[in-house]
This record gives structure tokens, sequence and C-alpha cells, in this order.
């Protein structure tokens, strides 16, 4: 993703707030570091950016603001995009051989331009990846080429992707700022949350029908279910138009659009008795659990991918089975849904604070950056 002031508070693209917070936690912690975004950011680290004026007078000649062409013609802005990050790259790359940078992360998407030239780089790089490793084909066909880089995984289960020999040179679980994150230990909890975004592979569809069938078996506990994120109907979405629309009556199933507030997200979260996290695919991280779990949140999730590495059975939520057949998905999440409120909220908020804390994600990633150096 484009990472720019003008855009990243308007789409959803958790490894753009990710690269900001991880830089000012390592920065925190005394490193000198430098970020390097195709356009600038508010941050406390040094901030390289691209040149853009092509890209701008692109866009003027067109009429159009960075969204409105990601709208409109999303291939010609990921095409001017890739452009951009390429010449990034190999900025930093440059000036690692210059001596200016002792380690160079590749942490957001696109991963696949720095790979060919890593090893052009006389400092050590590291590379990150933020969806699993073989969800498109652009990533699985030349990632495993590249396995004797050094690799940071966000989940074991992320592992399974990539060859066995990988060389893995940390499992770093991402992480929150307390501070930020409130919890709330007593809310009216009338309703279910699911927070995301609205595509198959993420099983919108079962949290509404499990929610339908709690409701059903349990008349005098009905629940709502709020959900909360973007779907793109605008570019001829069946799956928004035909699966979800079509069943939110704003009583019993209600759709609250994308929540860009911090605030407004935590409130959201913290009032729910649940957050549900139906996936279908295997989810790499997951960073909506943590939310949750910072503001005492019990999670319902599949027990696929690193949805068990991250929500504790019985403890700070309930992970269904994943089954072939989804009506027996969606019965296990509704059935989920009435057990979740014997979970201890404050297990949830104490189990966050233990693994999941901003601090944590950055000590873990500076003590990853020293070894390579010491080791180069």
């Amino acid at each position: 993703m484009f990472m720019h002031e003008d855009i990243l508070s308007r789409v959803i693209f958790s490894p753009g707030q990710l690269a900001i917070n991880l830089a000012e936690g390592v920065r925190k912690l005394g490193a000198d570091v430098t970020l390097f975004t195709p356009g600038p950011l508010k941050v406390g680290a040094r901030n390289v950016t691209a040149d853009l004026s092509y890209f701008e007078r692109e866009l003027a000649g067109r009429g159009d603001s960075y969204i409105d062409l990601l709208k409109k013609h999303p291939l010609t802005f990921i095409t001017l995009a890739r452009q951009v990050q390429s010449e990034l790259i190999a900025k930093a790359y440059a000036m690692a051989n210059a001596g200016e940078l002792d380690v160079v992360h590749i942490y957001t998407n696109e991963e696949d331009i720095a790979l060919p030239f890593a090893r052009l780089c006389t400092k050590p790089v590291v590379f990150t990846h933020h969806d699993p490793f073989n969800f498109l084909v652009k990533y699985k066909s030349v990632f495993p080429k590249y396995a004797d880089l050094n690799w940071i995984s966000m989940s074991l289960a992320q592992r399974r992707g990539m060859p066995e020999d990988t060389d893995w040179v940390g499992n770093i679980y991402h992480g929150l700022d307390p501070d930020v994150w409130a919890p709330n230990y007593t809310p009216k909890g009338d309703y279910a949350v699911y927070m995301g975004r609205i595509i198959e592979p993420k099983g919108v569809h079962l949290a509404i029908a499990a929610v339908k069938r709690h409701n059903l078996a349990h008349p005098d506990d009905k629940l709502r279910l709020k959900i909360a994120g973007k779907h793109y109907a605008g570019v001829k979405d069946a799956y928004w138009t035909e699966q979800i629309e079509p069943q939110i009556d704003g009583r019993e199933i209600e759709y609250v659009g994308f929540v860009a507030d911090q605030k407004q997200k935590q409130d959201l979260l913290s009032s729910a008795r649940a957050l549900v996290v139906p996936s279908l695919f295997e989810e790499p991280f997951g960073m909506v659990m943590i939310e949750a779990l910072a503001c005492g949140t019990p999670v319902i999730g599949l027990d696929s991918g690193a949805i068990p590495e991250v929500i504790r059975d019985g403890e700070t939520g309930v992970l269904v089975r994943k089954a072939a057949d989804e009506a027996t998905i969606a019965q296990g999440l509704a059935d989920a849904i009435g057990r979740v409120g014997a979970i201890d909220r404050r297990a949830c908020r104490r189990d966050f604070e233990a693994r999941f804390t901003l601090d944590r994600m950055g000590r873990e990633h500076l003590g990853v950056y020293n070894t390579l150096t010491l080791a180069s």
C-alpha cells in the first residue's frame, strides 16, 4: 500500500500503521531510525520520502486525488506506486552501502521488489510479510527462491507457507500501545461485532448466520451483530450485494461502516460481548483480535491460521473447529456466542499486556537487528 498522510486514514491497511508504530517504538528504545515511505508522514523518526512529482503530475492531468485514482483506476495506481516503491528500496540499499544504515528492514508488502537485489546490499536485510506467504501468485512464486535470506514471521502459522529450510531470524507478534487502548470490564454487551474487510475469505456471512442461530435458540438473550469495515460494491462486489447487504436490517444485523477513528473503534470493541473472527483463510495474525483483547473483549474465532496462537481457548475467547460444511461452522460459532459470556474480561486485558504490547514488539525487533548487525 502507498504510505502517505493523505491516504492512510482513509483505507484499511494495518501494515502501514504497524510500520509507523514499530519505527516509533524502536526509536524510543534508543535506536536511530529512518522510515522510508512514498509520501510524508507525521513521525518522530527520520522520514525519507520518494520523488512524487511525476505521480502528482499524472494526478493533476486527470483531476484526481490519490484516493480518486485508487478507486477509479486501481491498476494504474498500483503501477505508479510500485515504481515509487522501487526507487525507495534502491535508496535504502544505497544508503546502507554508504554506511548510513546498519540494517534494512523491508516491512510492508511489495517485498518481491526488494528480494532480487537484497544480496547487493552490504548490510543485513530482513523481511516481514503481512499476508500468508502462499496467498497470492506474485508472492508464492518468488518467496521460496529467497528462503535463505533473513525472515521474520508474525506467527508460527504463517511459516507454513514457506519452505522448511527458510532462515527464520525471529517470530514476533504485533503489538499495541496499552496507554491508547482502555479496557471495559462492565459493558452492556448486547451485541457482537465483526470488524475488518468485508470479503468472502473473512467469513462475514458466517458471523451473520451464527448470530441468527443464537437468537433463535436463545430468545431471552438476543444479540445484534454490528459489522464494521469496508465493502467493495463500487467494483462489482457480488459478495456484498448478494450475501451481506440483503441481510442488513438495522436491528438484528447492523452495518456501521468503516471505522477509522481509534476512539470510535475502541468504543465499538469495548462495549461488545465478543469480537467474531470467522476467517476461512489462514490468518497470518489478525490485528483486530489484539485490539479486542486490549479492550477486555473476548474473541470467538475459528481454529485456523494464527487465531489459536493469539486466542487462549476458554481463557481469552472461544475457538471453533473449522469444518468443510459452513452450516457446521455457523452452528459452532453460535454455540460459542452462548458460552463467551463466561470469559473473564480482565484475563483478556492481562493476556494483552503480557504478550501484545508495542514495547514488547519493539524490543524483540531491536534484538533481531542487533543480532544481525553483530553477525555481519
